[in-house]
């Protein structure tokens, strides 16, 4: 589990569970998102919100990761441009740790098969 800070003050802040952090890996909610001048504001967070109500209008299967991450995260109280600024911040962590990892264990198989 995660937290990230939803206001400059430091006064609210969000819980973030490693599902759905998954959960935006897996619908790339993130690529493409942000406009090349790499402000997040209002305008970015309602853009997310329209296309995970694509995603869900147009599903055909079960889609309730996404449904949990609207209702945990995405469509929470304390999310505003701020939060999903530092959303978007843990997400690039998240992923670089997960790569990494992914990497080692790799490497570690690798390895033993030279052994045996």
């Amino acid at each position: 589990m995660y937290t990230i800070q939803t206001n400059a003050s430091g006064t609210r802040s969000m819980e973030i569970s490693e599902v759905n952090l998954q959960t935006i890996q897996k619908y790339s909610l993130f690529q493409h998102l942000i406009d090349s001048n790499g402000i997040v504001d209002e305008t970015v967070l309602d853009k997310l919100k329209l296309n995970i109500r694509s995603l869900i209008a147009s599903a055909e299967g079960n889609c309730k990761d996404l449904l949990d991450l609207c209702i945990d995260v995405i469509y929470h109280n304390n999310m505003k441009a701020f939060g999903l600024h530092q959303l978007v911040l843990l997400y690039i962590k998240w992923e670089k740790e997960t790569e990494e990892s992914q990497e080692g264990h790799t490497e570690q198989g690798e390895e033993s098969e030279c052994i045996n």
